[in-house]
């Protein structure tokens, strides 16, 4: 039976003038590729910052770097093995190609209404639409995957989920260390139960040269953590250009959210974003996303503040106020001072 999601069927409008030659400012064009900032955290062998030795502050300080000049870098030694992250690969390709109707069914796997997710239903343009289909999966619904005879699912994305927690912890007491904020804010405000993971799938695109795999963003979060494979897509907007990241599936990329850049009060960045597709590849990816609970505060480090005081609900509220109305997110400069 047939697993891709029917894209072009359901969203006619959009796609009624994709066989017509679109003008070249709005293709999509190969970019010049790069390789972010590779961070080794084997350097860092003490989680007590007053007994740093030199190397273990050079590793600090080219983080800190990264994620103010790129806000991407790579990690390697980040503690989680091999067999895990391909585990997850070999449980999302299963549920990924199981057909396309039983995805979308309602407690497909057990999963909520809400964990299949695929194309853009709020896109008013092409260019607002991504040619992808992902499982958003809250940390809290991951128990509940065992009911439905998925212990090998559960049992791979729940230990992703637990080292990968563990990782993004690591990282945000790491880059808070350098600008003086408390390493307890994450243990008081980022509770396993509010960070969740997605699954991405990429399929082949007929109409790569005219559509995304993920249209631009900033994430929404203090780190993300990706794990992706060999074929490539991921591009990132820097000096005001367009950069493909290089891949390589024997590390992991981590990425600065919009909390972490206004936490820092615009010394971290948040960088924009995107996933190009292939015509004839598929790409796979998982993602840890490090978010706090709704209630949570976000205030600047520093004075003058360039951003006002927020919560995270209040924040979530303002992007799906925008979506609703204009298709698209517009992030932090709602929260401008």
């Amino acid at each position: 039976m047939e697993i891709e999601p029917p894209f072009v069927e359901t969203y006619p409008t959009l796609f009624h003038n994709s066989s017509t030659e679109r003008a070249e400012e709005e293709k999509i064009f190969a970019v010049e590729e790069c390789e972010l900032p590779l961070i080794d955290l084997s350097r860092l062998k003490s989680r007590n910052f007053d007994e740093y030795e030199p190397l273990n502050l050079q590793c600090l300080r080219e983080m800190a770097e990264a994620a103010t000049e790129w806000g991407f870098f790579q990690v390697v030694n980040h503690g989680i093995p091999q067999k895990v992250l391909n585990s997850v690969r070999k449980e999302q390709m299963k549920m990924f190609y199981q057909p396309f109707c039983k995805k979308s069914e309602q407690n497909f796997m057990n999963l909520s209404a809400e964990s299949y997710r695929w194309g853009s239903p709020t896109a008013t343009c092409l260019r607002q639409f991504s040619w992808s289909e992902a499982f958003h999966i809250p940390l809290t619904d991951v128990s509940s995957l065992d009911q439905s005879n998925c212990l090998s699912l559960r049992s791979s994305i729940g230990l992703f989920a637990t080292k990968a927690a563990s990782l993004a912890q690591r990282l945000a007491e790491y880059l808070a260390q350098n600008l003086r904020i408390k390493s307890s804010y994450f243990r008081d405000n980022c509770l396993p139960s509010s960070s969740y993971i997605r699954m991405n799938r990429y399929p082949p695109c007929p109409l790569s040269l005219e559509v995304y795999g993920l249209m631009p963003h900033t994430d929404s979060d203090f780190l993300t953590i990706l794990y992706q494979d060999q074929v490539g897509g991921l591009q990132l907007r820097k000096d005001g250009r367009w950069l493909s990241v290089k891949p390589n599936s024997e590390v992991l990329i981590v990425n600065i959210g919009d909390l972490f850049q206004a936490l820092s009060n615009g010394v971290y960045k948040s960088i924009e974003h995107r996933v190009v597709t292939h015509p004839e590849v598929e790409r796979f990816s998982a993602a840890y996303f490090y978010c706090p609970s709704y209630e949570a505060v976000i205030e600047s480090c520093s004075e003058p503040a360039v951003y006002r005081k927020f919560s995270f609900g209040e924040y979530r509220q303002q992007i799906q106020k925008d979506v609703r109305a204009t298709g698209d997110k517009v992030g932090l400069s709602r929260f401008l001072l």
